[in-house]
């Protein structure tokens, strides 16, 4: 152990200097300044200095990713550090691997009164249950073919294909306060099968005066047949959301719970029916609500949609 300098605080300290701050008991002195400066160089993006750095020929591009090496050589003071040390730098300095997200841009023209208006729902359900739920709903489609997936083992695990993949769908809703759920799957969903889960609904908490049922603008959802169903079941108030916003669809979480624990790498994929039957078995687990299941799809604890409604 002697050998590993960095084992040892004292030597740590005296072998890795860092010639913009000096180090006292550990913490940086100017750490404050630090933050405030890495942060800066970083939003500029990486330089010339890190396209050498990761040039494998003659031409390369600047890269635009930071990674240890690339801050390495972008920060004139961090150039004598090991990797492990810029990490050990970044760490102090507030600056952590972070995951990246997609944003998506909702081109639809009614956006900010469709998000304006789901707020309102959760917030009626939160402060009366016994008179208000807000439900989300949503279709997912899955193949009988198992997606792959990452499996330890001793040799590489295969997915197996053959002949074709027809989608199976299912229509579900989530209720958004207790987490509890209504499934039903068929070989097709059209106007029929959306009539008839608008007539299962009614069957939802009979006592209650208003359903908002908050759903996306899918073809199925909007024909004029659908909208007459609709229109006979008063308690039913559809929350339309905006075109491309999943972020305010809680059911593309569960549906993404559904392929990450059911669909990838199974081992059913001949058998068409045990597939239906896993996947209904997963669903039906949250029949009675389901407190993880609500921290799963982001409706309890510190999501913005969990915060609207634990603030209700």
């Amino acid at each position: 152990m002697k050998g590993y300098a960095w084992m040892r605080p004292q030597a740590w300290r005296e072998s890795w200097p860092i010639n913009r701050a000096g180090i006292v008991g550990g913490p940086f002195e100017e750490r404050d300044t630090l933050r405030e400066e890495l942060p800066d160089c970083r939003q500029a993006g990486p330089g010339a200095a890190a396209r050498q750095e990761i040039a494998v020929g003659g031409s390369c591009p600047v890269p635009w990713r930071w990674t240890l090496r690339t801050s390495r050589v972008s920060v004139d003071w961090l150039s004598t550090y090991t990797l492990s040390g810029v990490w050990r730098v970044l760490q102090l300095c507030g600056l952590t691997l972070q995951a990246s997200c997609v944003r998506l841009l909702s081109p639809g023209p009614d956006y900010h009164r469709q998000v304006q208006r789901l707020p309102r729902g959760l917030r009626d359900a939160a402060r009366h249950p016994e008179a208000v739920v807000a439900l989300f709903w949503d279709e997912l489609g899955y193949p009988r073919w198992p997606a792959v997936a990452p499996t330890w083992g001793a040799e590489v695990a295969v997915a197996q294909r053959a002949g074709n993949t027809p989608q199976w769908p299912t229509i579900g809703c989530l209720h958004a306060v207790t987490g509890q759920g209504n499934y039903v799957d068929g070989y097709l969903v059209g106007r029929r099968q959306v009539s008839e889960f608008y007539e299962q609904l009614d069957h939802v908490d009979p006592k209650v005066e208003f359903l908002y049922v908050s759903q996306d603008n899918w073809d199925m959802h909007t024909p004029p047949e659908v909208l007459e169903a609709l229109r006979s079941y008063p308690r039913r108030k559809p929350v339309w959301l905006p075109t491309y916003a999943p972020w305010l669809k809680p059911m593309e979480k569960l549906w993404r719970w559904v392929r990450q624990e059911v669909l990838k790498l199974h081992r059913w994929g001949e058998d068409r029916s045990l597939v239906k039957q896993r996947v209904r078995q997963f669903l039906e687990q949250c029949a009675h609500g389901s407190q993880e299941l609500l921290r799963y799809v982001g409706l309890l604890g510190e999501g913005k949609l969990a915060t609207i409604i634990s603030t209700a």
